[in-house]
């Protein structure tokens, strides 16, 4: 099989050894110019990689630029995978690959298609989650699932945490894909439409905490917006504070709390700014 990439984040760098680790290789990557990348939070450079791997490498403004379907016609790729990557490409780069485009998706789909995954599996409470690979088409992660891996949540668990168990499964899945491509045993099933949700993108202004809501509530979204995110906040008294870390507690607590209509909340890690 002849594969090509297109990404710019750590996450499909990580995607692109599992490929090298299955004893399988690339026949083009391709990412952003190096002063469009510049301007995205969490980029990468390929350059190396490539350099290493003996892997061509286009760069280009926009993934439906002309010349990048013309690479993937040039190297006769047999699959295209498109990860970590925040353009929407177009039919002309969908479809050019012999068997079509693969991405993937950190929920299990049909649940959990959009934005935001790693926050809203922790807000929704969810026992489990997972990394789904799929045949993407022109809807919003509504393509044909070739394999998928559930990762269990912690009741503890906090977006740092996730997206490191996240990281780890999406490259087990591509090792595993991997495999089953070069067997020809992918075997694509229809997403179940009856049970699809979707998750809308989520602005800073979303950490707001409501006092007048409940602890727990209040508990998921603290640990669901910690690091990387921009954190839970509350304005109090002429302050605002942002929590990275909180618990509910009972009266015994000796540190500062916020107090819900269920119960309060214990801060452990917080930082405090005057209000503008």
């Amino acid at each position: 099989m002849r594969y090509g990439f297109i990404t710019c984040v750590e996450l499909g760098l990580s995607c692109m050894e599992a490929i090298y680790e299955s004893g399988s290789n690339l026949e083009l990557v391709i990412t952003l110019n190096d002063d469009k990348a510049s301007q995205k939070s969490g980029r990468v450079y390929l350059d190396e990689f490539c350099k290493k791997h003996k892997v061509d490498l286009v760069k280009c403004d926009h993934v439906n630029d002309p010349h990048v379907s013309n690479a993937i016609l040039k190297e006769n790729i047999d699959w295209l995978f498109i990860i970590g990557w925040s353009q929407i490409a177009g039919d002309a780069v969908l479809e050019v690959a012999k068997y079509g485009t693969l991405g993937m998706h950190p929920t299990l789909l049909p649940e959990g298609r959009g934005r935001a995954p790693v926050p809203w599996a922790i807000i929704k409470g969810l026992q489990k989650t997972g990394v789904s690979l799929f045949k993407l088409d022109t809807g919003v992660d509504t393509g044909l699932i070739g394999a998928q891996i559930e990762i269990p949540l912690d009741p503890a668990e906090d977006a740092a945490s996730l997206y490191g168990k996240v990281n780890h499964a999406q490259s087990q899945l591509m090792r595993k894909a991997i495999h089953l491509l070069e067997n020809n045993e992918m075997a694509f099933q229809v997403q179940d439409e009856s049970k699809a949700t979707f998750w809308p993108g989520r602005k800073p202004e979303d950490g707001r905490l409501d006092l007048s809501g409940s602890v727990i509530d209040a508990e998921r979204l603290v640990r669901a917006v910690t690091h990387p995110y921009p954190g839970a906040f509350i304005h109090k008294d002429g302050i605002k504070i942002v929590i990275w870390k909180a618990v509910a507690v009972d009266d015994s607590f000796k540190g500062q709390t916020l107090t819900f209509p269920d119960g309060m909340l214990g801060l452990i890690d917080f930082d405090e700014y005057p209000d503008n």
